[in-house]
């Protein structure tokens, strides 16, 4: 019972019980069929938003209205990249996955620079810089045809008893940023500018580096899962991370970050990654329109906000 209780009181045990929810009454539904095609396709689809939704979480962590609304249009951008790099050569993979990161890690860091220099808030910042990106990948990657290098397509579809490997590598990932966010300076340099910028300066904690490495590793995670979504999907498309904006910031806000700033929760981005997914395999199954769905994630976001409301970051 004791360990039963201290599950409870983990927040980000909801998002996955929640998952766990959809998934029965799905099965439910078909009668069993395809349980476990199930789990691997959630696996596999939860992976681009958990990636994504990390950095989402480092960033919204630093406070109120810290966010990075521009990863729809860098995934685009940097998938457009990765594949041009590449050019369908297997020995170029590397050379394409190291291109994407530094393209979004670029972005990123112009994001933080727009914020510094113009002295506007994130949400106008990112938003804005998003329109200027966007406008740079229809040009670079409007009507681009290039296939993955075959050794990549089979890497981001790879598949060892039934369990995607790229969830494996993202599972390693996020303990090793659960370590650096708890365990390491810059970790507890975020939380601590999210619980209380002035008091974080005050204690000697280099606020405006902070913030850059922040955006900047926002944007090299959306760097990076553009190019591993061209490899999954085999090609880049300008529009393959739009679905992104919503859902990496449901992830953190579902998963028990506090939209507050100055609390992060990195094992329920995965449970809310799963949760989402899980969810649009079931309202796909019940035969649920696209608008509702939208709805219905909406209002669920909207609840997990609601009910959070009452734990506010100290100022």
């Amino acid at each position: 019972m004791a360990l039963v209780r201290s599950l409870i009181a983990k927040p980000w045990i909801w998002s996955f019980l929640g998952a766990l929810l959809v998934w029965l009454a799905t099965i439910a539904f078909t009668g069993g069929y395809g349980a476990g095609g199930m789990i691997t396709a959630a696996l596999s689809l939860a992976v681009f938003t958990v990636i994504v939704g990390i950095g989402q979480m480092f960033v919204i962590t630093l406070g109120p209205g810290n966010v990075d609304l521009s990863l729809p249009a860098n995934i685009g951008l940097a998938s457009a990249v990765a594949m041009k790099v590449m050019d369908g050569n297997d020995s170029m993979i590397v050379v394409g996955l190291l291109a994407a990161l530094a393209c979004g890690a670029a972005i990123g860091a112009v994001n933080y620079l727009l914020i510094w220099a113009l002295r506007i808030p994130p949400i106008i910042a990112t938003l804005s810089a998003s329109f200027i990106i966007q406008s740079i990948d229809i040009s670079y990657g409007r009507g681009l045809q290039i296939k993955p290098p075959p050794g990549f397509a089979d890497f981001a579809n790879w598949q060892v008893l039934g369990i995607p490997v790229l969830a494996i590598l993202t599972v390693l990932f996020t303990i090793g940023a659960a370590i650096a966010l708890q365990r390491m300076i810059y970790g507890r340099s975020v939380l601590a500018i999210g619980q209380n910028i002035r008091a974080a300066w005050l204690a000697g904690v280099n606020v405006g580096r902070i913030r850059f490495l922040t955006y900047t590793l926002s944007g090299a995670l959306g760097g990076i899962d553009g190019a591993l979504l061209a490899g999954y999907f085999r090609g880049a498309n300008v529009d393959i991370g739009n679905e992104y904006l919503l859902a990496s910031i449901a992830v953190v806000v579902i998963g028990g970050t506090s939209v507050a700033g100055g609390k992060a929760n990195v094992p329920g981005v995965w449970g809310a990654a799963l949760f989402l997914v899980l969810l649009l395999t079931m309202l796909n199954t019940f035969g649920v329109s696209a608008g509702v769905r939208l709805l219905l994630t909406g209002l669920i976001i909207v609840g997990v906000i609601t009910a959070a409301g009452g734990q506010k970051a100290v100022r």
